[in-house]
């Protein structure tokens, strides 16, 4: 700032104040002494000096002394404490002149601007908001400590501990100050190593992995988990309590945690001290009533759990939520469902009686929703079950509160039930804080197969405050660019379904690795709904444009299929996915199946069917530091009538690792054509490698079996076209990278056929099945 050097700390206007304050207490004492403490005085006037903003009548109701009246010594010093508590003036100074008071004061400044000097992490607009202090106020030196204070929490919960904000102020004419926070972040303080102690079930690597907080490992620097934040330390003790509950460990607790500062205070060691307890398994598990009229019977089929099954609480909350639902439908108001667990140490099960009562006869008068600037009320008040003048169910409400942080729109969620306008009704207050919800990508990516890619991004998932999603991406390699743009409504016409609209336009060139070049068009809109706890379908309508063109190749097939030019296909299509991933029925295993079916020739050049399924089943093993996969893939595509299919629609994707896309299957001359099936069956186990974890480097083995086959009779000789399978063994290491999890397979092909490209090394993005 220009004239920065005429800033002065706060503390100087504290200062001035105690200075005033003990010569007015010094001045009371040599004009009043001891035999002057039964004086009494009357003034008969009042003369207030020095004030500009503030009115005469308010200063002298803030002394309390009015004119005439009798006062002692004490009462003109308890008339000054009272004054310059206001936290109105800088400085109050009360002089008796025989019968005249003279109350002479100095005004606090008012605040010009706020300004913010040093800060990086945090912007100012952000600091605006968390402080108190604004432009035009009386400034206040408490407040702006607290502010001050205010600042450097926010500067810890983002693991800059050592920040400190100094709050200083530039004299402006007119009595006006200029009120500067200066900041000096200081590091982040990383956290160099994350230890357990009690554990004897799940290593700390198993624990680590469970946790919110990283050890600081390579590349640190642009990691943010892996800064030391009180919070989140506080956060992964329920994280840590949930894991272990959820494995029948019912008696586990965090005793202690210690995050001890090194000595270079660079860094945190912390230390979680636990005790796991036994496991408990379920027993016997009843259902039985209270409710007149209603039958248990009914409400047994609910339950997915055997006795003999690891013990789960949140197996337990499902299945109360399911019975409650099925109360809803049955037209049952106030069911309330209450798990009685008795407790069996001899053969360590747990009995669970699910016993129907009647709840209390309270409804849902309003639902009050405050904080959300930008986000639309019904995107929020669709998250709940429950509306105005419904039976209330605690238990309901959590759950929407539950639903409402997996929007991920918002900072924090508080919501509350408070007594309504009678003891029968209750009001549901949700508190929300925004935060930001639009992302911009830049990056780069490398593949063996398709060299260097570079990719640009925006992504709404909140778009105009409606709870929207609306993306924007350009990818492009040396012979592919595509442009793809996607909309999605989750509550289609306030359903629970969604609605989808998805562009796409790929283009590709005959400069690399292909021999002709292709443009592919895609508009699908698609209708998404759940079917059960885990099931989903999903209902689309495929408008698609192909086209083949510039064949430099020597196969007769593909020069007769790039001969055709440019085809449309309208199509429509199912697909449904059940997942019990997130069901809590067995937190180490999980099973996906996917399974769909798309019908062309609704209009368009083409008409097939074409079929996909995949099925993936996953388990921890070893105290869950190895996990085992299965999977199974396989597809179809027939043509109807006279037509037959072409490259452009057939499978050509990488079906095992080992080979190429295009690398394998049915072949003219040294050409790949692709198949009209291809099936996939892959065993594969991922295991740490004795790395350090702040590497965040695993290793795997697989092994699979898989071939692509079958081609339309186009009266040329064509290799390979009946199954065969290739067997593939390899090595993989996992990379949980700053960039995203990355996978590097080192394969080797036991069988192959002749013709077939393999590829002993390949680099792709990892994801969970």
């Amino acid at each position: 700032m220009s004239d920065y050097n005429a800033a002065r700390p706060l503390a100087a206007f504290v200062k001035r104040g105690v200075f005033h304050l003990i010569a007015a207490l010094w001045l009371g004492v040599i004009a009043f002494g001891a035999p002057a403490q039964a004086q009494s005085y009357r003034f008969n006037d009042v003369t207030i000096e020095g004030n500009q903003r503030i009115e005469g009548d308010t200063i002298l109701s803030y002394s309390g002394i009015a004119r005439g009246e009798t006062v002692s010594a004490g009462e003109l010093d308890a008339a000054y404490q009272r004054i310059l508590a206001s936290g109105l003036f800088e400085t109050v100074e009360i002089e008796p002149r025989g019968n005249r008071l003279v109350i002479r004061v100095t005004e606090f400044p008012t605040i010009n601007i706020i300004a913010f000097e040093g800060n990086d992490k945090i912007k100012d607009e952000d600091m605006s908001g968390f402080i108190q202090s604004k432009p035009r106020q009386v400034f206040s030196p408490t407040q702006a400590e607290r502010d001050a204070a205010i600042i450097a929490e926010a500067y810890a919960q983002n693991g800059r501990v050592a920040a400190r904000v100094t709050p200083k102020v530039i004299r402006r004419s007119d009595n006006r100050v200029d009120l500067v926070f200066e900041v000096f972040e200081g590091k982040a303080i990383e956290i160099k190593r994350i230890g357990f102690s009690g554990n004897r079930v799940y290593s700390d690597r198993r624990l680590r992995r469970a946790i919110q907080s990283k050890q600081a490992g390579l590349l640190r620097a642009l990691i943010q988990s892996d800064t030391f934040v009180e919070d989140r330390v506080a956060f992964d003790r329920q994280v840590l309590t949930d894991f272990y509950n959820s494995r029948g460990y019912v008696d586990f607790r965090v005793t202690g945690v210690n995050a001890e500062l090194a000595r270079e205070r660079d860094a945190y060691f912390i230390t979680f001290t636990v005790q796991e307890g036994q496991q408990f398994r379920f027993g016997k598990i009843t259902t039985t009533s209270d409710y007149a009229g209603v039958e248990a019977e009914a409400y047994d089929d609910t339950l997915k759990m055997d006795q003999g099954d690891i013990y789960s609480p949140e197996v337990v909350e499902n299945a109360i939520t399911r019975m409650e639902r099925l109360g809803v439908k049955q037209g049952i108001d106030f069911l309330r469902v209450e798990p009685r667990v008795t407790r069996n140490d001899r053969d360590l099960t747990l009995d669970v009686e699910f016993v129907l009562t009647r709840g209390p006869r309270v409804f849902v008068e309003r639902i009050d929703i405050e904080g959300n600037t930008t986000t639309l009320d019904r995107v929020i008040r669709r998250q709940f079950d429950t509306a105005e003048g419904d039976p209330f169910n605690p238990r309901a409400i959590r759950q929407a509160a539950e639903r409402i942080r997996a929007l991920q729109f918002f900072a924090n969620v508080d919501v509350n039930a408070r007594e309504g306008s009678r003891p029968d009704l209750v009001v549901i207050e949700t508190e929300v804080e925004e935060t930001t919800t639009g992302s911009v990508s830049i990056g780069a990516s490398f593949s063996s197969e398709a060299g260097l890619g570079l990719q640009f991004g925006l992504k709404e998932r909140n778009f105009l405050g409606r709870g929207q999603e609306l993306n924007f991406s350009i990818f492009g390699t040396a012979d592919t660019v595509n442009y793809s743009v996607g909309f999605v409504e989750p509550a289609f016409l306030s359903r629970n379904v969604a609605l989808g609209l998805d562009f796409a336009f790929t283009e590709t060139n005959t400069e690399t690795n292909t021999e002709f070049d292709t443009a592919i068009g895609v508009f699908r809109p698609s209708l998404t709904f759940p079917t059960g706890e885990n099931g989903r379908l999903s209902l689309f309508y495929n408008g698609r444009y192909e086209e083949m063109s510039d064949f430099e190749g020597v196969s007769n097939i593909l020069r007769a299929e790039t001969n055709e030019g440019d085809l449309w296909t309208s199509a429509v299509g199912y697909n449904y996915t059940f997942d019990t991933r997130r069901s809590g029925l067995n937190p180490k295993s999980g099973i996906l199946l996917s399974f769909g079916q798309e019908f062309a020739g609704l209009g368009g050049d083409n008409e097939f069917v074409k079929t996909t399924a995949r099925l993936v089943g996953q388990t921890d093993v070893l105290n869950e530091d190895v996990t085992l996969r299965a999977i199974f893939e396989g597809g179809a595509i027939q043509f109807s009538g006279n037509q037959d299919s072409r490259f452009i629609n057939r499978f050509t994707h990488q079906v095992i690792r080992g080979f190429e896309s295009s690398g394998m299957g049915p072949i003219e001359g040294s050409d790949h054509l692709g198949g009209n099936y291809f099936a996939a069956l892959k065993f594969e186990a991922e295991f740490p490698l004795g790395l350090p974890d702040e590497y965040g480097i695993t290793g795997g083995a697989f092994y699979d079996i898989g071939s692509i086959w079958g081609i339309d009779d186009k009266g040329f000789a064509v290799d390979s076209d009946d199954f065969q399978a290739r067997h593939v063994v390899g090595l993989s290491v996992f990379w949980k990278s700053p960039f995203g999890p990355l996978r590097m397979n080192f394969s080797k092909a036991l069988e192959s056929e002749p013709g077939d490209v393999e590829q002993s090394f390949d680099l792709t993005v990892s994801t969970d099945f």
